[in-house]
């Protein structure tokens, strides 16, 4: 339950709040079209536009090294409106036209594989048939952010303004609690620029949170199994009680008539049942452990095991059961000694 959360609550190195992402495949001016429309609405804080899918490719570096890497064709507001962090250098600006004809962006990734101290200014040179001799050159660096699922390793990250290149993907910023007037102009805009095409959008958190479906699954499953085994066990512990209570009933009447106070008797009959529930804490939790342990190896970012994790558990459930078998030895302990020695 804790690594969902986790893994749905981590900071990604990027803001994906309310952003409507839209796929449509469009050049660079029809981009430019959609982007200004949309943004007539004052309902809509910012847009940018990035290829669809995900593309990887090769280059190579200026020490003629070959690197493999994620290739990102964005415009100048995409790296701004998702807020990722700019390092060294610049990002990309229309004050800059040749931007798009010679200019890239990587990550420390990027960097990091590449091995260059100073990477401002280095030359990529892409080797795809399409890209022969085509050199560009660095004029920044973004931080690290995660931008496939947390599973997932931070990998080399390349972004150019290439014309070349259509974009697939549009990020549509919209201001907070403006979701049903601005999906319908978003709606609208997109059916009239774009009459052939159907027309579909997604929430990019929503789109987050979905890569993290199999394990949402499992956490449902076993957050159920859970609850079901501590309800069986707890009624399983009031019955051996009210049992015991019974068996016991006359030693009760007995020990009452001799002075034993209601106290010292719902100690004596409740300290056998927690020593086995603790008995039972301290075989189980190191199980618990290596269960837990080999569940997030299989994990990249995961949550510590900590001594909370299985401490406060282990307190709760001594509490229940407490509770639990609180209520008959109570019940029994205040009982009329009378009635359970009439018969001797």
């Amino acid at each position: 339950f804790k690594q969902f959360n986790f893994l749905t609550h981590a900071d990604l190195g990027y803001d994906d709040s309310n952003i409507v992402v839209v796929n449509q495949t469009a050049t660079h001016s029809k981009a430019s079209v959609v982007k200004r429309i949309l943004l007539q609405n004052p309902n809509i804080a910012n847009v940018a536009a990035k290829n669809a899918g995900n593309n990887n490719t090769t280059a190579k570096i200026s020490n003629d090294s070959i690197i493999q890497f994620r290739y990102e064709t964005v415009d100048e507001r995409f790296l701004s409106e998702l807020k990722i962090p700019l390092i060294q250098g610049r990002g990309f600006s229309p004050n800059f036209p040749s931007d798009s004809n010679n200019s890239v962006i990587v990550n420390q990734a990027f960097v990091k594989e590449a091995g260059w101290d100073n990477p401002i200014g280095q030359a990529v040179n892409f080797i795809a048939r399409d890209r022969d001799n085509k050199v560009f050159h660095v004029v920044g660096v973004v931080k690290d952010y995660h931008y496939a699922s947390m599973n997932e390793p931070i990998g080399a990250q390349l972004f150019t303004m290439d014309n070349g290149n259509l974009l697939g993907d549009f990020y549509i910023k919209i201001k907070p609690n403006t979701e049903s007037e601005s999906l319908k102009f978003i709606q609208k805009t997109f059916n009239e620029l774009f009459p052939l095409t159907p027309y579909s959008y997604k929430f990019k958190n929503d789109e987050n949170r979905m890569q993290y479906s199999d394990i949402e699954k499992w956490r449902q499953i076993v957050l159920l199994g859970a609850i079901l085994t501590i309800f069986i066990s707890l009624i399983g512990l009031f019955g051996l009680s009210v049992l015991s209570s019974e068996k016991r009933k006359k030693e009760i009447g007995i020990r009452k008539v001799y002075g034993a106070s209601v106290k010292s008797i719902v100690r004596l009959l409740t300290s056998d049942f927690l020593g086995l529930v603790l008995l039972s804490l301290i075989i189980s939790a190191p199980l618990a452990w290596l269960a837990a342990k080999k569940f997030l190896q299989s994990i990249l970012y995961k949550i510590p095991l900590t001594f909370q994790l299985f401490l406060v558990p282990d307190l709760m459930i001594l509490l229940f059961a407490f509770i639990t078998i609180y209520i008959q030895t109570n019940k029994s302990a205040r009982a009329n000694p009378i009635k359970s020695l009439k018969t001797e």
